[in-house]
Order: structure tokens, then sequence, then C-alpha cells
């Protein structure tokens, strides 16, 4: 027992050395008294996996964007009264049409528009819309606006989902099948992406997703999975399937401590493959500089390097302009155009741009009118970007009224809620209705 004792020591030690630790908590803390039912037979990381079917990016544009000059209605003189200071030169306006165009530093974007790339959903929203970043972040992310505290994110069921077929309700499958099927990259893992079975992948940059213990090949030899998943010593001569038959009920201490175990090396495992695919990546155009830039270009190098992921995630902060807007919403502007644009020439000289869509989204609008300070406050409905080879390209929706308002907000015409079950059904390939509680009515969004 005293290898045993040793050896608990060593993963208790070594597992806070990893950068995946935070998630390790929730993780075990719904799936540990299951385990041994979870794991099964001679079990690979990139099963049923993304590596070769559709992916979805999501780019989240935290604290507001201005929709109205990211998308904007030039063609209506009530833009202009409403923002005398903040609306922009129609001249120098993007011009989609006669009506609409997009703001001046989004060029990129607009020749992805021409080329038939880019699909632009207007007034997107939800009922009574709370005006809070939390809230309104938290309703975006569960899809469950009457449900104050989610647990699980619309895209983490369907993790959950494709762990059980396309039922969520059903019972998972082992638990490493689906360790890479999501991937988020920032500080914290978003709500939208966690599930009630599955614990998707979340490191804030590829270098610092590693093993960080003095001993790594220690760790390694100790968690030695020769016989399918690692094994405690004393069980080493029959191995962990035929322990594992033997002990359905509740799981022995050193079966809790395998089960960790088998979580560490996965992510280990995970890191060294991401280590290496980013490391080695060339990309063909120069990302922006910061967070956003860089996540994108690991995104990119992921996708080229084939790992087993099917939802990416990835964000863009700063958009809580309540006071000199102009040149702070310019430049973000100018850095989600750059970073999407080098992504797109990165998909497209992979030959992955037919099965790779891009979804831009914010937790809400700004007001129509301009505040004393520069900026604009809090508001509702806001457009929706869609960005791949097989989008339905054009302008999706009438533009909001600029003077048929909300206390203010421009008033929705499009449930977000519809376009979650648009990519479910047609891109995902997935029944929308489990995993967000009702049926919606889908958008042709993506081309036959």
């Amino acid at each position: 027992m005293k290898d045993f004792h040793t050896r608990r020591l060593f993963m208790q030690r070594s597992m806070a050395m990893l950068a995946a630790v935070p998630t390790v908590p929730l993780f075990l803390d719904s799936t540990a008294h299951a385990m041994t039912a979870l794991l099964d037979d001679g079990f690979k990381l990139d099963q049923n996996s993304g590596s070769d079917g559709k992916i979805l990016v999501i780019v989240q544009l935290s604290g507001g964007n201005d929709g109205l000059n990211m998308v904007i209605p030039f063609g209506d003189d009530a833009y202009y009264k409403a923002r005398p200071s903040l609306g922009k030169n129609p001249n120098e306006v993007l011009k989609l049409d006669n009506y609409l165009g997009l703001h001046p530093n989004l060029s990129p974007l607009k020749s992805l528009f021409d080329d038939g790339s880019m699909t632009i959903l207007q007034g997107v929203g939800y009922p009574n819309a709370n005006r809070s970043h939390f809230r309104s972040m938290d309703i975006w992310h569960s899809a469950q606006p009457d449900k104050e505290y989610a647990t699980s994110g619309w895209l983490g069921r369907y993790f959950d989902a494709c762990c059980s077929g396309t039922d969520p309700k059903a019972e998972p499958t082992p638990v490493g099948k689906d360790g890479m099927m999501g991937v988020s990259i920032g500080e914290v893992q978003p709500l939208s992406m966690r599930g009630e079975r599955v614990m998707p992948v979340n490191f804030e940059s590829a270098g610092a997703f590693r093993y960080r213990g003095s001993d790594r090949d220690g760790f390694a030899r100790l968690n030695d999975t020769s016989l399918g998943v690692p094994v405690s010593p004393e069980d080493a001569p029959t191995g962990w399937r035929d322990v594992r038959r033997n002990r359905l009920g509740n799981p022995t201490e050193g079966e809790q401590i395998d089960f960790i175990s088998r979580t560490a090396l996965d992510a280990l495992a995970n890191s060294d493959r991401i280590a290496e695919v980013t490391r080695n990546f060339q990309p063909t155009m120069e990302y922006p500089r910061g967070e956003f830039g860089e996540g994108l270009r690991t995104v990119a190098a992921m996708i080229a390097g084939e790992l087993p992921t099917r939802v990416y995630y990835v964000s863009l902060g700063g958009f809580d302009t309540h006071a000199n807007q102009a040149g702070r919403h310019d430049q973000l502007m100018a850095v989600l155009a750059q970073g999407i644009n080098a992504f797109w020439q990165d998909m497209m000289a992979q030959k992955n741009d037919q099965r790779v869509m891009l979804m831009t989204f914010s937790e809400f609008g700004r007001r129509v009118s301009q505040n004393g300070s520069g900026g604009t406050d809090h508001g509702a409905a806001a457009p929706v970007m869609l960005f791949g080879s097989r989008v339905k390209q054009g302008v999706l929706g009438k533009h909001p009224s600029l003077t048929d308002l909300d206390a203010g907000d421009l008033k929705f015409s499009i449930d977000f809620r519809n376009i979650y079950a648009s990519l479910l059904e047609n891109w995902l390939d997935v029944p929308s209705k489990p995993i967000l509680g009702r049926q919606f009515e889908t958008a042709r969004l993506v081309k036959g």
C-alpha cells in the first residue's frame, strides 16, 4: 500500500500543476461516482470527432457592441439626428445597398460579403431584454431566459447530446470521447460551453496549457495507460477492464484516483498536441496583436492540425462604450475585421472553408441616441454576423425602426434562439429541441 499512497500523493501534487485543473472539481462532482460505467474498453480521445466534420467558431463581442455603428443605416435621417457626433459620414460607410452599410474599418469584411462568404442578421435579440451585462450574457449563453440560474449552456448541451447520440437526457458514453469536442480560449470558460456531462477544454493561451510539474516523465510513467487506462499497482495483473466489470457500485478510493489520473493524462496529451500544432503553424496573413488575434490564430492552427474539435470559442472585449466611443469603437472594428479576415484567409488556404462557419454576437446592442458623454448606453437588439463558404450570403431580416422604439431601444425581430436552432440543425446536424428546450423556427442560413 506504500506505493499506492505514494502514487496518490504524486497525483494530488501533479494535478495542482495542470493548467486545466480549474475544470476538474465541477467535472468530477457530476461524474466521479459513475466513472466505472463511463470508461470503456480501448477508448481513444479523438473518436467521433470534428477532425473531418463541420466546425463552428464563436466570436463573442463582450461589453455590448454598438450594432448601429457596425451595420449602419446611413440612409435613415433618424440615425444622424440621434447621433450628431457619433454618426458615421455616409461618404465613408461601406455601402451594402442604398440604406445599409458597414463601418469604414470593416473593409476586409465587406470583401467577404461581396465574395458571398458573409451573412448579416438584423435586429437579433429576445423578449423582455435585460440590460445587465451578466444577466443578458447568461441568457445568450444558456438560451434559457426563464431560468435565473443556468448550469449549462446551449453548446454544452450540444456536447452532452453528442455523447448520448442526440438526446441530452440519455445516458452518456465515455468521458474521454468528447474531451476535445469543444475548446474555448480565455481566462474563464464561458457558460455556453459548459455541459452537464461534458467539460470542454479551456485555456488562456496554447503556451500556458501544459504540465508544469518538475517530473513530467515520472508523471507519465506513474500513470501508464498500457492497460487501457491507468491502474493502481495492486490491480495491474488483471487490468482495469476486469476491475471495472467487477466493481459497478461505488468506486473505491483507488478507482477514483485512477479516474483523476486519466483526466489529467487527457489534459497532458491534449496540451502536447495543441502545443505541437500551434508551434508548427504558418499563417497566410498577419493576425492583429493581442488576445483576440492570438486566439483566432490558435484556432486556425488547431483546425489545420486536424484536432478533433467541433466548436471553438474566442472573445474580443472592450465594447462597453459609455463615453468617448468614437475612437475606441473604431479601433475595435479594425481589430475584429483584421482578425476574422486573417482567419478566413487561413481557412481557404487550408481548404477548410467549406466545413467551417464563424458567428459573431454580443450580449446586447446600444441605445439609438448617443449620451452626453460621447458614448452610448446599454440597449437591446443588435446584428449577428455569420461567415463561411456555405452561408446564405446577404442581409436577412428588416432593419429595426429608429423611431418606433422600446424605451429608447431597437425592437428585436429575430430571436437569437432561432439562429441557434438553425446552426444546430442545419450545420451541426443535431435536433435542436432537446438542446434548446422547445422547437424554434429555423432560418435558411446554410446553402444546400
